[in-house]
């Protein structure tokens, strides 16, 4: 029987406004570059202030959103589980999912008072991404914003890592899988994150259990939650907690286990300027392509081209046309 959606996602909504800074207003403001740093909004307010530079992007982003936004554009079907306000920042999200034809779990549901999360994404010369995130109202995203049905209803189940920071974010994560599993539903989990699997290994473990049908993670978050240095060590451990897992490693491309084989994915040397939203790009392109009959090599390829566009422009989308010109040139060369 075929399913309503390819993926059911649930993660954070935040608006990301991305300026590009030098490595001196890092140090000046004491930020750890590379990594996410919850911070309150004043903090934020303070380090866009002293930016006098600005042109600032401000685009709906959130690291699942930006998955589901991704599969949709190269055609796939999407259900997205989130919460933003009831303010303007809210409204300008759920118009830009609702436009990108992502149905949300705000169909049926109002939405409360409070403040829509933002992401300060800096952005220095080498191309590093660095992120201050006040998560505002996603940081009460619950069970309650767990869609049963929706997940019934969707091949697979794609669970944020940046949830794990809270305990209403872990049950969320934790019901979600329980309800895919029990309606044979695939699940996914993306450990987004190094600095947040170092502050968070044992619950990912925890929400993990026996195992996920599928995880994604890059070469150091692979490192960090096995405990291995070497990722040969890192990739054979990890078959223990994902059943299929992808490992991103930037430039030396990526590598794949379908469950039996190891599959490398070559890179495409592009000039990075900012990879912002490479990831979550990686895995939106790979989840349309295993859903629409590319397998894991061909999913692994288009992924591939998709996060190096991605990580040539500024911001972690890319515009319609363009997703749809690499599905076409893909599909030209198989």
């Amino acid at each position: 029987m075929k399913k309503k959606y390819n993926v059911y996602g649930i993660g954070n909504a935040l608006v990301d406004i991305e300026f590009e800074v030098t490595d001196k207003f890092l140090e000046k403001h004491d930020v750890k570059k590379g990594l996410m740093t919850l911070v309150d909004e004043e903090t934020q307010f303070r380090m866009i202030d002293d930016i006098h530079h600005a042109e600032t992007v401000q685009k709906p982003g959130g690291s699942a959103a930006n998955t589901v936004f991704a599969l949709s554009q190269f055609g796939g079907k999407a259900f997205y589980s989130c919460k933003v306000a009831n303010d303007k920042f809210g409204e300008i999200y759920l118009n830009d999912m609702n436009e990108a034809g992502i149905v949300t779990n705000f169909e049926n549901q109002e939405r409360e008072e409070g403040i829509t999360g933002k992401c300060l994404v800096m952005i220095t010369e080498d191309a590093e991404r660095t992120m201050n995130t006040f998560l505002g109202i996603t940081s009460t995203l619950s069970t309650k914003e767990v869609d049963e049905n929706a997940i019934r209803d969707s091949e697979y189940a794609y669970i944020e890592g940046y949830l794990v920071t809270s305990e209403n974010g872990r049950e969320a994560m934790k019901q979600t899988k329980k309800i895919a599993e029990s309606y044979d539903v695939k699940t996914v989990l993306t450990l987004s994150d190094p600095s947040i699997v170092s502050g968070f290994k044992s619950h990912f473990e925890d929400i993990i259990g026996a195992s996920v049908d599928l995880l994604f993670c890059n070469e150091e978050e692979a490192k960090m939650y096995t405990g291995k240095s070497d990722l040969m060590e890192a990739r054979e451990a990890l078959k223990k907690e994902a059943k299929k897992f992808v490992i991103t490693q930037g430039s030396n491309g990526a590598m794949i286990f379908d469950g039996d084989t190891f599959i490398d994915i070559e890179p495409y040397d592009v000039k990075a300027v900012d990879t912002n939203g490479a990831g979550d790009m990686y895995a939106g392109a790979f989840l349309y392509g295993i859903t629409h009959d590319m397998g894991y090599a061909g999913a692994g390829k288009l992924a591939s081209i998709a996060g190096s566009k991605v990580v040539s422009q500024y911001g972690p989308r890319l515009k319609w046309h363009e997703v749809q010109e690499l599905l076409h040139d893909m599909k030209e060369s198989i």
